[in-house]
Parts: structure tokens; sequence; C-alpha cells
């Protein structure tokens, strides 16, 4: 990705691939003590990227983050934030000033006070230029000199971000930011200790369970980036009396068919089924399904022919149909999508962006044709056509349905090549594909998190085509600033219109999820737009 700038409402990821996920809500009691001698064994579908919080992108990472680090506050079931490492906050009359209280007798795993400094060396590490941390944004976008320093246009004490004493952190913001409580429960928010970062290595930062200074409800006692991690229960945790589970497997398991031969041998208490399971399960007492804030579309590489025309990008784009990838391919809860922005995302007070928005493209494969045609005719004979997956029994679904579609539909033949999810996703920031199955999940509950994700910045942007709109740029980056609800809506619609006009990339679905979950596992929560939450979970 890049450096980018980022504007509103509520935090987080989740772009999430973690298997697993919401049903109950949190307990405000703590666990019963069956629950300590019982693991909870769940998987992850994708190997684990980044476990470095200032260089973090990807929601398998994020998800294990959230349970072993904490910010000053921490997301509830429904995505409100609640006071964690901070105790109390103060908001000056004019919404700009933050004065966050931290707790007493807040601990890392190694003994050490976290204290306010920790949190004032960690957002400047991940705003530092040198730290190139493609989630700056989300800082820099908000505070104060954040953007500056994170430009290399003004030192770190330009930043509006102080510790005048262990227990108190001061933040000056840009603007007022109803949604910033919920930004301090993201990753990229979270402290850091800068003695052990000096003593390990920034560059060896979160490469091992070792290498982890940890604040949170758990602790890693493994970490194998291929195989997956192990999580125990935080002695040091501020509110230990709320973790119930005392151990977390989670195990790299990228085949649907391998993780649910896993469940019914009982090693797992939680599984994605594929398409081809719902109808066998659909029926079972385990059998559940659940939506997320998820977009899966194609992206194309704007410095790769045939997709430097705009025709053939346009036609690639209308010669499938999502509803039929959606409801017959996977067959998992998943919803066609016709935009980019998902199905539930905010959108004014009484309405969600789709209902505003409603549908901006639809499948049409006689005009598809056509299109394919006139580019030909401008640009040439088409080149060999490769599509990008990720390696994961899904992408790997998607990938060959749109095979078959774009040669029945426009008679291109189109290779297939996969790769583990990190893997796919280098190969894109680098720019070495032509189109791809990708995905973006929410950082937060607003459209803003998709559309500022096209907005050109420094062109390092392969991950999303090299494109570069001026009429795209200028109108989301005044919906940035608009005030009033409306008009910003307006401008997100008008902006989601010119992103698929131009072709760049093609909606698939919206993400859904059918699963069998152990009946003895209760409060695993995985609210639409966040993180995993473990904190409250029991098992029976």
């Amino acid at each position: 990705m890049r450096k980018k700038r980022l504007a509103v409402v509520m935090s987080v990821i989740l772009a999430l691939s973690i298997m697993l996920s919401g049903c109950g809500g949190f307990s405000s009691e703590s666990g019963k003590s069956g629950s300590e001698s019982r693991p909870l064994k769940l998987s992850l579908e994708s190997d684990i990227p980044d476990l470095n919080q200032t260089t973090s992108t990807d929601g398998t990472s994020f998800s294990i983050l959230n349970n072993v680090l904490e910010g000053l506050y921490r997301l509830d079931k429904n995505n409100k934030p609640q006071p964690a490492m901070a105790e109390s906050v103060d908001i000056s009359e004019d919404k700009l000033t933050y004065t966050f209280h931290l707790r007493d007798n807040i601990e890392w795993s190694n003994g050490d006070p976290v204290t306010a400094q920790d949190f004032k060396y960690s957002w400047l590490k991940t705003l530092d230029p040198e730290t190139a941390s493609e989630y700056s944004f989300i800082i820099a976008q908000f505070v104060k000199g954040g953007a500056a320093y994170n430009a290399g246009e003004a030192g770190p004490e330009a930043v509006a971000i102080d510790a005048p004493d262990d227990q108190t952190f001061v933040v000056t913001l840009n603007q007022p930011t109803p949604f910033f409580l919920d930004l301090t429960a993201f990753v990229t928010f979270f402290p850091l200790n800068e003695k052990f970062v000096n003593k390990i290595g920034f560059k060896n930062l979160g490469l091992k369970a070792d290498n982890i200074l940890y604040n949170g409800p758990y602790v890693l006692t493994s970490f194998d980036q291929a195989e997956g991690v192990t999580l125990e229960k935080n002695d040091h945790y501020w509110d230990k009396g709320k973790v119930s589970i005392k151990k977390v497997n989670m195990d790299v398991v990228k085949e649907a068919s391998t993780a649910l031969n896993m469940y019914e041998a009982g090693d797992l208490d939680r599984v994605y089924l594929s398409s081809a399971d719902v109808n066998t399960y659909k029926d079972h007492k385990d059998f559940g399904t659940e939506t997320m804030f998820r977009s899966y579309f194609t992206q194309v590489n704007l410095k790769k022919k045939p997709f430097d025309n705009q025709k053939i990008r346009q036609a690639f784009q209308l010669a499938y149909d999502p509803k039929v990838l959606a409801e017959t391919v996977l067959n998992n809860g998943s919803l066609p999508a016709y935009g980019v922005v998902p199905a539930g995302m905010r959108g004014t007070a009484s309405k969600t962006y789709r209902d505003l928005a409603g549908d901006v493209i639809k499948p049409d494969p006689a005009k598809a044709k056509q299109l394919l045609e006139e580019g030909i005719e401008e640009s040439g004979k088409l080149p060999k056509i490769e599509l990008l997956a990720s390696d994961d029994s899904v992408s790997k679904d998607t990938a060959t349905f749109l095979q078959s579609e774009f040669k029945k539909n426009l008679g291109v033949d189109v290779s297939i090549k996969t790769q583990p999810f990190s893997g796919r996703l280098e190969t894109m920031r680098e720019g070495n594909y032509m189109i791809a199955v990708n995905r973006w999940g929410a950082d937060y509950n607003d459209p803003m998190t998709y559309l500022h994700e096209w907005v050109y910045t420094d062109g390092k942007n392969g991950s999303r085509g090299y494109y570069n709109s001026r009429k795209y740029n200028e109108t989301v980056l005044a919906a940035e600033k608009e005030p009033d609800e409306q008009k910003r809506i307006d401008m997100f619609i008008e902006a989601e219109k010119v992103l698929i006009g131009d072709g760049i990339v093609g909606p698939l679905y919206y993400d859904g999820r059918a699963y069998l979950k152990n009946t003895k596992v209760k409060n695993l929560v995985l609210p639409p737009g966040s993180m995993l939450e473990l904190k409250y979970v029991t098992k029976e």
C-alpha cells in the first residue's frame, strides 16, 4: 500500500480472514472455572502476514494483536468504545483536545508499568517516515501535526500529543472527530514500550512470540507465520478476572474441507463452511451465518495491458453476475455486490449507505462483449491474461467462477495464479499483476474507510492499480471535510460512481459466512467492522 490520509467514523478492521466469529454477547461476569481447563480451538484461513503493530495492515494480524494488546479504549460487542488502558477522558469544549487518564497499576507482561509515554512513543513511531507504515494515515489524518511529520515536512515535536506524566496522555485533533474514541481502540493506536523495542531492535518487532511485549488479555506463547499461534491468559492484565479461557489455539488451515474434518473430529470449536457443504449442514444444531463489513472485488492494474484501456476494463466488469457468484457458487450468506461499499455500512442517521446509493453497476454480457471488441480495436490483440487470487478455498472458488464467466461471455481464456495471502498482498503492492481478486475490510463504520483507498498519494499504490483520477481524488477529499451529513454522503455516492465507471474495480460480493460452532462456546464476538474479541469467551 502506501502512506495515506483517511477520514471518518469508527475504527477498525475488519478485513477479516479469521475463521471464527460472532455469536452471543459480552458477559459482565467472570467466567466459570471450568473454562480455564478447556482450550478454545480456532483456525485461520490464511497465513499471518505481520504482527508488528506499527506496520500491520491485514485482518488476520489485527485480530490476533487485538487480543494480546490493548489501547486507551476497547470496542464492545456493539462496536461502542469502552475505557480500557484509560480509565476516563476529558474532552475540551471545542472538541479538539482529549486528555486521557490512565488506570493505576496497568502493566506490560514483563511487569513494567504501561505509561502515557508508551502511547506517545508508539504513535510517533508509526508516523515516523522511516517506519513507512501503511497505516500511518489513520493517525496522521486526525492528530494535529501528524500529517506534516508523516510526510517529512516537520519533526516529531510538531505532533500535538503529550505525556505530561505517566498517567496523562493529551491529544489535540485537526478538527472535531466524534468517533475519535473508537479510533483509539484500533491496533495502530496501541502502546509500544520504547525500552523493549530498543532491546530487540525495531526490525525484529513481532517476528516471534518473544519479540512482542503484551498488555492485553492474552500473550502469545507460540507464533509461526505459516502454522498459527497459541494464546495464553495474561496474568498481568488489569481486567484478567473477566478472561475465562486460559488457552486459545489458532491454527492456519487454508482448505475448508480440512477445517471441516477437524471440526467433526473435535479439533476445532468453530469452522467456516464451503459452499458445497452449506446445504448438508444448514439444519444442523451447530449451523449459523454472519455478515461482515468486507467487500470482495476485482482490481485491475492500469500499468499492465490490456487494462490500460477503459473499455476493456469495463468489459471485464460486466461479464459476470455477482448474484450467481454469491448465491450459487459461494452459497454462504454472502450478498451480491453492485458497489464497493458493503451493505449495512452507515450512511445517514436513518439510512444505510447502500440504501442511499443503490446499485452502481449491473451485469451485462452483451455490452461487455461489445466493449471488449471496441477496446481491442483501440489497443490491439489481447495478451495472455492472468488472474491473481489468494490460495484459500473461497478465493479460489471465486477465481474459478470468474475464469469461466470470462470465457463464456467474452471468449477470453484467463489463467489463474494463486498465492498465500501475504504473498498475494506483496505481489499487488509491487504491481506485479494484471487483474486480481481483492478485498477490503472496514477499519471503521463509514464509507470513507473504503473510498479513501483509491485516493492517489505518492504513486506507490500498486494494490489499487496505480489509479489516479483528479475528479475522484477531489470528491473524496472534499467529503472528508464536509460537515453536512447529506452533502457528504452525496459526495461519496458520486465518487463511487466515478471509481466504478473508470473500470478500476469490479464489485463481486459482500462477505458473509456460514459456519458450525461448538454450542459449548459462548460469547465469541466479532461485530461487523471490528476485530475478533476473545476476552469474554467461555467454554462449558
